[in-house]
């Protein structure tokens, strides 16, 4: 049977506006798509990190919510 997992990495822009980057996990294969700008990307390593890469220089988005 397949799993698939989900998270997603959030950042707000200096507007205050949410854009997410979902991280999805099926199998061995990683799988990132942006909420905002349909971006979708495969991520064998690092994809958190390519997904705040993708929001900080397509959105300007880099006000982490969770204060770190």
């Amino acid at each position: 049977m397949l799993e698939i997992n989900t998270s997603k990495v959030s950042r707000w822009d200096q507007h205050g506006r949410e854009h997410v980057v979902r991280v999805q996990r099926a199998a061995l294969q990683r799988t990132i798509s942006c909420d905002t700008c349909g971006w979708r990307q495969g991520a064998q390593f690092l994809p958190w990190l390519k997904a705040q890469e993708h929001l900080a220089q397509a959105h300007q988005a880099t006000v982490d919510p969770a204060g770190g």
